[in-house]
């Protein structure tokens, strides 16, 4: 990998995930704050960093990261997104093995929307019979 920065683009429902990335020594910011502050369970922690721990490039990578929009399981979702395709953009022979794990693949789901008539997306008010 040259010392370069690379860009790339993350999302998954409605977060939208920005990342930075250029060799370091693991260090990774998020919304300007530490890795550890922003993203405060583990199990969101563990999601958004899995391509670098499959490619073993924790400890030489450098990631900023800015994220917006969404709840804060969505966020991680569209950081371990731009994640790979940032390693994508870096070194292409990890294509093969990313797609396999599914983390280049855009998770299509999104929140269904309020229909009218009723009060949520599939609940319907309360029907009386009498």
């Amino acid at each position: 990998m040259a010392e370069e920065r690379y860009y790339a683009t993350g999302k998954r429902k409605r977060s939208v995930a920005r990342v930075w990335m250029a060799p370091g020594t693991g260090q990774i910011t998020i919304n300007k704050r530490p890795f550890e502050q922003y993203l405060v369970r583990e199990s969101d922690r563990i999601l958004a960093v899995e391509p670098l721990k499959l490619a073993d490039l924790l400890e030489k990578i450098d990631l900023y990261v800015n994220v917006r929009g969404g709840g804060i399981s969505g966020q991680a979702g569209a950081i371990r997104h731009g994640i790979s395709r940032a390693l994508v953009s870096s070194d292409p022979e990890l294509r093969d093995l990313l797609k396999k794990h599914g983390f280049l693949t855009r998770d299509p789901r999104m929140k269904e929307r309020k229909k009218y008539g009723q009060p949520g997306a599939r609940a319907r008010f309360q029907y009386s019979k009498r």
